[in-house]
C-alpha cells in the first residue's frame, strides 16, 4: 500500500520526512478512517523523533520573541539546556570567553556571535562565526579557539549557567544589550579596530562595538 505523508512541519519537513516512507507504507487495514488517520500521523511523528534538531528547527527563531531576565536566580529557574551542534558551539564560546561575566555579560557575548551569524560579513551558522581562523595560531576571531590550550570544561556550574543562556539566546530572545555589536574586548587591550569602530555598550569588562557598513 502506498502511502502519502500529510507533511504537517511544512515543504522542509516533507522532505526529510520522505526518506521514512517506505518504512511506513503499511498501516492499519481496518475500513475505519479515524484508525487509517491515526496510524498516519503516529508515522510522521515517529519520523519527527529521528530527525536532527537542527533539522526540525528549520528557520532560526527571530531575536525579541523570547522573555529574559539578566540575572542568576532567573537563569537558575530555567530547565536544563541541551540542543545540537549549533547549541553546543555558542555554550562553549561563553563559557571559555565569557564564564567570569555577569549574566548580563554573557548575553552580551551570544548577542556578539549570534549578530555575525546574521551578517554577511561573517560565516552563516554559530559554530562557523565561533571557529572562524581557529587554524592559525593567533589568526582567530575568539582567543579561546587558537590559543593552544585544551578546551576542558571544569568549572561545571559555570558551564550549566551560559549552557542556559545560549538554549535561550537561540530560541530567540531579545538582542538590545549591545546595540548591534559584532565586536568586543577586555578593558585592559586596546586593537586598532577599535579605533574605527562605534563604541555601543560596556558591560563588565567587556566594551562592544558595532563593526561599520
Amino acid at each position: 500500500m502506498n502511502v502519502r505523508l500529510s507533511c504537517l512541519g511544512g515543504l522542509a519537513l516533507c522532505v526529510a520526512l520522505a526518506g521514512f516512507a517506505n518504512a511506513e507504507t503499511i498501516v492499519s487495514r481496518s475500513n475505519s478512517a479515524t484508525e487509517k488517520l491515526g496510524s498516519l500521523i503516529g508515522a510522521e511523528l515517529r519520523a519527527l523523533d529521528a530527525l536532527p534538531e537542527d533539522m526540525i528547527v528549520g528557520e532560526r527563531p527571530k531575536a525579541g520573541t523570547t522573555r529574559v531576565a539578566y540575572d542568576r536566580g532567573w537563569i537558575a529557574s530555567q530547565p536544563g539546556a541541551q540542543g545540537g551542534e549549533q547549541w553546543a558551539c555558542l555554550a562553549k564560546a561563553l563559557y571559555f570567553e565569557a564564564r567570569g561575566e555577569s549574566v548580563k555579560g554573557q548575553f552580551a557575548v551570544a548577542e556578539v556571535i549570534l549578530n555575525r551569524v546574521d551578517s554577511r560579513k561573517y560565516p552563516n551558522s554559530v559554530c562557523g562565526v565561533v571557529n572562524q581562523g581557529a587554524n592559525r595560531r593567533n589568526g582567530c576571531q575568539f582567543s579561546y579557539a587558537c590559543d593552544g590550550r585544551a578546551d576542558t570544561i571544569r568549572e561545571k556550574a559555570a558551564y550549566n549557567r551560559v549552557a542556559k543562556i545560549a538554549r535561550v539566546m537561540m530560541d530567540g530572545a531579545p538582542r538590545t544589550l549591545t546595540k548591534g555589536a559584532t565586536h568586543f574586548h577586555t578593558t585592559n587591550v586596546n586593537p586598532k579596530w577599535a579605533r574605527r569602530f562605534p563604541n555601543t555598550a560596556k558591560i563588565g569588562s567587556h566594551l562592544f562595538y558595532r563593526q561599520p557598513s
